[in-house]
């Protein structure tokens, strides 16, 4: 007897692409708001945008790309978007780069202006960033280089960054360089040694040095070049005659304890340095020493970053100490190091003198409870003007969460806070939430995803934001908020005036799952089973959501 036997045929899966939801598609407005508005090589050459200006002209080109790449996906409907994404993409990274070098306040109604404008400042700046990332060789540099040698240029800032110099390229650009040096003010040599070995791109590093030595430079970008010591010491004779310099870039460039003290010792002053962003290396605790022995020679500091860097608790308590002497800081940017609760309680200490400070980013610290708290008592006395607050993955539970609103309530100034990555649960999310419905009309973005609340919490923050004016986005996403939460979630926003448009992805969001009992949470923890709200009842009581 035969056996029949099924004919199994493997499922197909389609996923489409395209369109992007309203979320992402607000998300990419905010992102090109940011980029247009943010100083630049481009915005040195022809302006920097207003924020205002920024945004209406991100919204423009997200409309035209939108409409441009859906029409082009309603003539393949059979495919699944990813060529409408690219155009998409590519679209808008275009008309990104046209808004940029119209700079700021152009329209074409004033072509004339426009003219006038562009050429007196391309007389100014010298840029060859743009185009394919590529190889350049003598040849090349000779033409690319010659309006550098035309008699009475008055250039001042030159970009060679995204084009990689070997030795013939590097002779060349030595002399011409050197004959100029004197009128410039701003150099960036970023990423212009990719993927030439080593020993030819230390000598390259140390022609542009010898030709560039005796300059007086108010910015300097040494960036992307994978340093180290050597490449660090390779440009000891530019370094060591800079002793004006307001900002410093340093960053993705492998720079270890040896690199860091080299940098340190061959930079005669940084009495005047504004800006110094150490960005992605592999300083440590002894780098962070040395780093922190240029942070004490540079008082006038504004802008601070030292992100990603493997520094440990003793760097991190050496450089909090140091960063006292920084008393017009605005931006301190340290995330994603392995700081811990000693040195965040030194950092504590040293806030109380930061009287500018408008952005502290302090994600990834392995601050606990205990170091969050010590920081954010004294910021509700010392900071309430700042802005930006970003304390996200610090293991922040909800046994902090009352401290912890009591200084957001305080910080009234506030445009974003994120505290992603923590285990407030619903307890802890409720007090966050409370903190941020009343005021704080300057809000525009709240980051609280990943933190295992459920519907309650996602309920409050809803609440929190829903009439806030120009709120832009609420992310509330890897949680585990039910599917009645969700639904709640977007009642509230659709009620107020901000409208769904402000609530992010929910891709990662876990309806089914239910916060780790680790005897943090407060009672009355929300139970999403029994659809209880236990002691919570008496949080959510206050939360209302009213038009203006």
């Amino acid at each position: 007897m035969d056996s029949a036997v099924p004919d199994f045929q493997p499922r197909t899966f389609s996923i489409k692409l395209w369109p992007p939801s309203e979320s992402t598609r607000l998300m990419l407005v905010e992102r090109m708001t940011k980029n247009l508005s943010t100083e630049s090589i481009f915005s040195r050459k022809y302006g920097l945008l207003g924020k205002e200006e920024a945004h209406e002209n991100a919204k423009r080109i997200e409309d035209k790309c939108f409409a441009s790449a859906d029409e082009h996906f309603k003539a393949e409907p059979d495919g699944d978007g990813s060529s409408a994404v690219q155009l998409y993409a590519k679209q808008t990274s275009k008309l990104m780069l046209e808004v940029l070098k119209k700079g700021p306040g152009i329209t074409t109604e004033t072509e004339a202006p426009v003219i006038d404008t562009a050429l007196e400042v391309a007389d100014t700046v010298f840029d060859i960033s743009g185009g394919t990332r590529a190889f350049i060789e003598a040849e090349e540099a000779k033409e690319l280089l010659s309006p550098l040698t035309k008699p009475g240029n008055s250039y001042k800032r030159i970009c060679f960054s995204n084009r990689s110099f070997g030795i013939g390229a590097a002779n060349v650009a030595g002399p011409i360089l050197e004959s100029i040096k004197t009128q410039l003010t701003e150099v960036d040599l970023s990423d212009f040694v990719a993927g030439r070995p080593e020993d030819e791109a230390l000598d390259v590093m140390r022609i542009f040095s010898k030709a560039l030595a005796g300059s007086v430079l108010r910015y300097l970008n040494i960036s992307e070049n994978a340093l180290g010591e050597k490449g660090v010491r390779a440009f000891t004779e530019l370094l060591k005659s800079q002793g004006d310099l307001e900002e410093l870039y340093v960053m993705n460039d492998g720079i270890s304890e040896e690199a860091a003290k080299a940098l340190s010792e061959l930079i005669p002053s940084t009495e005047k340095l504004k800006v110094l962003h150490f960005h992605n290396n592999m300083t440590g605790d002894e780098g962070a020493m040395s780093i922190a022995q240029m942070v004490k020679r540079s008082p006038n500091l504004e802008s601070f970053r030292c992100s990603a860097t493997r520094i440990g608790s003793d760097g991190g308590v050496a450089l909090a100490e140091a960063l006292g002497t920084c008393t017009r800081l605005k931006k301190l940017d340290i995330r994603d190091n392995l700081f811990g609760v000693e040195a965040g309680v030194a950092l504590s200490k040293t806030l109380p003198k930061l009287h500018d400070l408008v952005e502290l980013y302090l994600s990834d610290l392995n601050l606990e409870n205990e170091g969050t708290l010590a920081i954010t008592d004294v910021l509700k006395q010392s900071a309430p003007q700042l802005e930006i607050l970003e304390m996200a993955g610090n293991e922040i539970t909800a046994g902090a969460a009352k401290r912890l609103a009591e200084c957001l309530t305080a910080m009234q100034s506030l445009k974003k806070l994120t505290l992603a990555e923590n285990e407030l649960k619903d307890s802890g999310a409720v007090t966050i939430a409370q903190s941020l419905q009343e005021g704080h009309p300057d809000l525009k973005e709240l980051d609280v995803s990943t933190n295992m609340f459920q519907r309650s919490g996602a309920r409050c923050f809803a609440q929190a934001v829903a009439n806030k004016p120009g709120f832009v986005l609420l992310n509330i996403n890897a949680n585990f908020i039910s599917e009645e939460g969700v639904d709640e979630v977007k009642e509230i926003l659709k009620d107020g005036r901000n409208s769904l448009e402000v609530l992010g992805p929910l891709d990662e969001n876990d309806p089914e799952g239910d916060p780790e009992d680790d005897g943090e949470e407060e009672d009355g923890e929300d139970d999403e089973k029994d659809g209880n709200d236990n002691g919570l009842g008496l949080k959510l009581q206050d939360m209302k959501v009213e038009e203006d």
